[in-house]
């Protein structure tokens, strides 16, 4: 299936795959991703549920938490269509960061858990775990940044610690922060992505 998306040409090896949070669409994250991490290529799809008229990349949970089949159905749905994109416009896998809000980077996380390898690391931004692997992949060492609001009325602290340990234990390198803040994001957020892309915009230039 294919996704209305928003591409643009970078200037230093990395292309970050920006995934929005429900309500967004594929222009939200455009001016976050330019600010914080200037000359990277942004490759940012819209998701493709819609309920109540909001914008999603898979449903929002309901009485009995998520459609665990549904969300795995949506993720393979974008990792299929990251493998045309990836090709289309000459991203190879191992320069590209996944960088995801809320819906977003549910979305991200889930990717690194059922579709290992399409991207090399995610910065999951007020993310939670909304996806069942039958088997923890082997993710070897792939950097991820979890930021957290300890007041975030949506997603519980265990349930973003959750996440955080079962990347951890799939083998990622996972960086978890707690902020104080809640949904939204704070410009400590914002100050903490940049860091962190500095980093592996480091770690792809010595590579």
């Amino acid at each position: 299936m294919e996704f209305v998306h928003r591409f643009v040409a970078g200037t230093v090896p990395l292309t970050i795959l920006l995934l929005h949070g429900s309500g967004g669409d594929e222009t939200d994250l455009l001016p976050i991703g330019k600010s914080l991490v200037p000359g990277a290529a942004l490759l940012s799809p819209r998701g493709n549920v819609l309920e109540h008229g909001v914008r999603r990349f898979f449903p929002f949970p309901g009485p009995n938490g998520f459609d665990h089949v549904e969300v795995a159905a949506r993720v393979h749905e974008l990792a299929d269509w990251l493998v045309e994109a990836g090709a289309r416009y000459g991203v190879e896998a191992s320069r590209l960061y996944a960088l995801g809000y809320s819906n977003g980077a549910n979305m991200a996380a889930g990717l690194m858990l059922l579709r290992p390898g399409l991207v090399a690391g995610a910065c999951l931004l007020r993310a939670r775990l909304a996806v069942r692997a039958d088997q923890l992949p082997e993710l070897g060492g792939a950097p991820v940044l979890i930021s957290a609001g300890q007041s975030d009325a949506i997603i519980p602290a265990a349930d973003t610690e959750l996440l955080a340990r079962t990347l951890g234990d799939a083998g990622a390198k996972v960086d978890f922060v707690m902020q104080n803040a809640g949904h939204d994001l704070t410009p400590a957020d914002f100050s903490l992505v940049k860091q962190w892309f500095d980093k592996a915009i480091s770690f792809q230039r010595s590579g």
